[in-house]
């Protein structure tokens, strides 16, 4: 089977014709035109979204439209599916056998890539290419950033693809640390990287928000962006959870929470009911902690950790003791991890800053 993907594009192509927004601003007219798909050199497929009872006809081919998107059998046994927005089913529900090749409109739901997976519909062995792509994304250099993480690449118009198509290798940080400010976007970017995983258990180190109509909103903004296939742990053991962690990968969220919980298990913060004695006890507690942290990053048998933790040495040193005495030691265990880390980023309005060694 061979598919030419004669434009590449969204509906109407990227740039879209008189947008005015910076993603469409950066690239020439013509850059990706609208999304076609010639198959075999005979049947140009339908663009989305498809209809069951009209569906092409192709001796040799068989067309089938089920929840995840169109899957095309060809003659054979080769199997693609292409995939679009808003298909009207519950993909979590479909199985089946995997495919050979997979077109994705991977700017619109990435997680749908990791669902895949998790059913065992994408393995190792599909190649996956984003196809309608346009100004959700803002160039095409945060693309290729984001399809190196969901294990998927682009391919210009007019490129030819045949089935089965050669999955390249693709080299993945073991150790992501994340930094950033208040509403910098470092969570969003951190469950983005993850976005495509097959399996991902999400670390809760802060609140419930139980009580707190606030911090209950944030956390429920949070639980709604992450795939309904990924798994939520809340805990303060990271240690051990690194140590022996679940399949799939790991995503930490957060690390400033993370510490202000072990600041209270100890009672260390100054001015308060003490700590394990009065000489210090409380500190040495909490640093013994980090030690272990620290320990349990640099060993982890996870294949892929995101941790994310606030940047504090950009603002106004803290008014009180207690505010200056965690700002210290968050400052100090942000360094420690970064120095273990394989890569180190810094996440300032939206917008990813890669920290070179």
């Amino acid at each position: 089977m061979e598919l030419m993907l004669e434009g590449t594009g969204g509906p109407e192509g990227w740039p879209v014709p008189g947008c005015g927004c910076a993603s469409c601003g950066r690239l020439a007219d013509g850059h990706r035109r609208p999304a076609s798909i010639l198959l075999d050199g005979r049947v140009r497929l339908p663009p989305p979204p498809w209809d069951a009872r009209a569906l092409p006809a192709l001796p040799g081919h068989r067309f089938h439209l089920g929840p995840d998107g169109l899957e095309i059998t060809g003659p054979d046994g080769e199997r693609v599916l292409c995939t679009a927005p808003a298909l009207g089913g519950t993909p979590g529900d479909a199985t089946g056998d995997p495919f050979d090749l997979v077109l994705a409109d991977l700017l619109d739901r990435p997680g749908h890539l990791g669902d895949l997976r998790h059913r065992g519909r994408v393995t190792a062995a599909t190649a996956v290419i984003a196809v309608l792509l346009d100004h959700r994304v803002p160039g095409e250099n945060e693309l290729n950033r984001r399809l190196a993480f969901w294990g998927a690449g682009a391919a210009p118009d007019g490129t030819v693809i045949r089935v089965p198509h050669a999955v390249p290798e693709a080299y993945r940080p073991r150790r992501s640390l994340l930094l950033g400010g208040s509403r910098s976007g470092k969570s969003e970017e951190a469950e983005l990287r993850l976005a495509a995983d097959a399996a991902v258990t999400y670390v809760a180190t802060g609140p419930s928000g139980d009580g707190d109509p606030s911090w209950s909103a944030r956390v429920r903004a949070h639980r709604d962006r992450r795939p309904a296939h990924w798994r939520t742990v809340e805990t303060t053991g990271l240690a051990a959870l690194l140590a022996a962690p679940p399949p799939g990968s790991l995503l930490i969220d957060g690390l400033g929470t993370w510490l202000a919980a072990v600041f209270d298990e100890y009672g260390a913060w100054p001015g308060g009911d003490g700590g394990t004695d009065a000489d210090g006890g409380a500190e040495a507690a909490v640093a013994e902690r980090c030690d272990e942290l620290v320990a349990a990053w640099r060993g982890t048998r996870a294949a892929t950790v995101v941790a994310v933790s606030d940047e504090v040495g950009l603002g106004v040193i803290p008014a009180t003791p207690a505010g200056r005495l965690f700002r210290d030691a968050l400052g100090r265990l942000n360094q420690r991890l970064a120095r273990e880390s394989e890569d180190v980023t810094l996440v300032v309005a939206g917008r990813v800053l890669p920290l070179p060694i």
